[in-house]
């Protein structure tokens, strides 16, 4: 086979439905969109609308609640830490939330940076932030180093 032998396969591709192109195409003069009304004109968006009826999106209940002054935290794991302080990005012995930042593991701080467990910790390290997981926690502390949180471990 070459370039100029590929075809698409029988019946995949059909051609454009020409609309308002006369009588003799079938879909001439009012164009498939009936006679009058509000969605024979153009510039109508109805979607959702159910004749006055109560749409269905008003009539199921309603479920949740989103708080206002929620915190949102960064998250670190505890393996790219790691990794950082190996390439010499990080020093083991001293790390916060504004190393973090300046090293480029942690784009920005929000409302704090939390480290969580994922990966592994070979190095002692000492990392002061605003939260950890309690599993996060005890890898640090297992591998001899520690973690201070300003909120309790949740």
């Amino acid at each position: 086979m070459k370039l100029h032998e590929l075809r698409d396969n029988e019946g995949a591709t059909r051609s454009k439905k020409r609309i308002g192109r006369g009588p003799g195409s079938g879909k001439g003069k009012t164009g498939g969109r009936g006679i009058k009304g509000q969605k024979s004109r153009s510039g109508v968006a109805i979607n959702g609308y159910e004749g006055g009826q109560m749409p269905l999106y008003q009539r199921l209940p309603k479920r949740g609640f989103n708080k206002p002054n929620r915190k949102s935290y960064a998250v670190v794991n505890l393996g790219l830490i790691q990794k950082f302080v190996e390439a010499g990005k990080l020093d083991a012995a001293s790390i916060n939330e504004d190393t973090l930042v300046s090293s480029g593991l942690v784009r920005r701080k929000l409302d704090g940076i939390r480290v969580l467990a994922k990966g592994d910790v070979t190095a002692a390290l000492t990392i002061e932030v605003t939260g950890a997981s309690k599993a996060a926690v005890e890898a640090v502390e297992k591998a001899g180093g520690a973690l201070k949180t300003a909120v309790a471990a949740e």
